[in-house]
């Protein structure tokens, strides 16, 4: 039941193409000006775009701000085995 909660507090805004916020950050995994890829509570997350930068990172509070030409936001869990919706609440 904890990991509903975590995905709870899970959140994308996204103002115009030019400013996203992340909440429910948990690791910045790597980034450049053309892509952050993060782990997030509900998975990994890969921002795509141009002149990308990180304008403010709060791993505590789990918040990432993300400044650029945005192109793609998009959730990325083939490298994670983490088993059917069940399995992840009872196992």
């Amino acid at each position: 039941m904890n990991e509903l909660a975590n995905t709870a507090a899970h959140r994308l805004e996204l103002v115009g193409r030019e400013k996203l916020t992340v909440s429910g950050v948990e690791d910045v995994e790597r980034f450049d000006e053309g892509a952050i890829v993060m782990s997030t509570t509900v998975g990994t997350l890969v921002v795509s775009g141009t002149e990308l930068h990180i304008g403010k990172l709060s791993l505590d509070g789990g918040e990432l701000h993300v400044d650029g030409q945005i192109d793609s936001i998009a959730y990325d869990d083939s490298g994670r085995d983490r088993g059917g919706f069940l399995s992840r609440i009872f196992g």
